[in-house]
């Protein structure tokens, strides 16, 4: 029997007031959602359990069965393979965020605020070129990667993420990685002069490298579980870990990795990815961006539409009998606009087949019911 995971991402988050005290998950209406869960099961698992971080890279290679020793420290580098690059034993890659800076030099935002996608573009065309040692690569609106030769105490640095940093002093927070690499001291100050025509509103803007990674092989997707697998999804990440394991990649081109993303065109996918695989990843980023800037109620319309438009197409024209587990990959606050431990919601039950009684007690659980016939 095949099986599909819909992973939403950042499903957990808090009770929100102005959601009569619910979280966006059981605030929003989805009726196909709870119809599988009535006829299965529904549980509230931590995916990371406190012992590997509440972020995208580290959950959902959980989930797809890597073990926490071989999870990457740092996501940069899939990253780097989601757009089909690839790098050297002797080079690092880091990720790179245009973020905004207020007047009094804190983070305003992790995410290019104030910016519109097109001017993204154009900022991070003026970025490029700076140095020979440093490869800049734009990726999508303020999401860019740097690549340079590797440095251990670059690698070994600790950068705060900027989307946890919001409110901080920007210096104060790149200090130790320029006090690490001259290279990277120097490309920021020049990129800054670069960025002062965009500057508005009481707001400049900089970049903000973080995460650095070097090149990691993972353990295939069938080698850890004997089948097939397939991915449909646009978050870089995402991207990058499914090519890493060597699943099949589909990738929209409707597709945004926001609540504006093409859901039917990824549920086509899902349902074309089927047909070949064992195993489908539907994967959609917007509920987590939608946390990250506070608005609950993009993310509880964001569950709604996937179940009305994803989960509807899939009913309608898969007619196999189907394993199928719904949840979130963390916790994203809509609160706070950070990520954290807790748990999420986790769906699992049948489709056009009766099944078995589905025991969910942990993250394992999840992997043996979608992974073991």
């Amino acid at each position: 029997m095949r099986s599909l995971l819909v992973l939403i991402d950042g499903l957990g988050d808090d009770m929100i007031p102005a959601l009569q005290g619910q979280t966006p998950y059981t605030f929003a209406k989805h009726p196909l959602m709870d119809g599988i869960a009535k006829n299965g099961t529904l549980a509230h698992l931590s995916i990371c359990e406190q012992d590997i971080t509440p972020e995208s890279c580290s959950c959902i290679l959980r989930l797809l069965g890597v073990h926490k020793d071989d999870i990457p420290k740092n996501r940069a580098y899939l990253e780097l393979l989601a757009h089909n690059r690839d790098i050297s034993e002797y080079e690092m890659v880091l990720r790179c965020n245009l973020a905004a800076v207020d007047a009094s030099g804190k983070l305003a935002a992790f995410n290019g605020q104030g910016l519109m996608a097109e001017q993204m573009r154009e900022a991070a065309a003026l970025c490029d070129d700076i140095l020979k040692d440093i490869e800049f690569i734009h990726l999508s609106e303020y999401r860019n990667l740097l690549i340079m030769n590797k440095e251990e105490s670059v690698l070994e640095c600790q950068v705060k993420p900027p989307h946890e940093s919001v409110g901080e002093d920007v210096d104060a927070l790149l200090r130790p990685l320029c006090e690490q690499s001259l290279s990277i001291s120097y490309f920021l100050q020049q990129t800054a002069k670069r960025l002062a025509p965009f500057a508005h509103d009481g707001l400049h803007y900089t970049l903000y490298p973080w995460g650095p990674s070097a090149r990691q092989v993972l353990p295939s997707f069938a080698s850890l579980h004997g089948i097939k697998g397939g991915a449909v999804c646009k978050a870089e990440i995402v991207l990058g870990i499914a090519r890493a394991l060597g699943m099949e990649v589909a990738v929209p081109d409707t597709a945004t990795g926001d609540v504006d993303t093409d859901i039917a065109a990824k549920a086509e996918g899902a349902l074309t990815l089927l047909g070949r695989n064992d195993f489908v990843l539907a994967h959609f980023n917007g509920s987590d961006e939608a946390s990250h800037r506070y608005d609950y109620a993009a993310k509880a319309a964001f569950i709604e539409k996937i179940d009305r438009e994803f989960l509807s197409t899939i009913m309608r024209h898969y007619h196999e009998p189907l394993k199928i587990v719904i949840c979130g990959d963390h916790v994203t606050s809509s609160l706070t606009g950070k990520h954290g431990y807790g748990c999420t919601p986790v769906i699992a039950g049948y489709l056009n087949t009766a099944g078995q009684e589905i025991q969910l007690s942990s993250y394992h659980d999840i992997l043996d019911f979608l992974m073991k016939d």
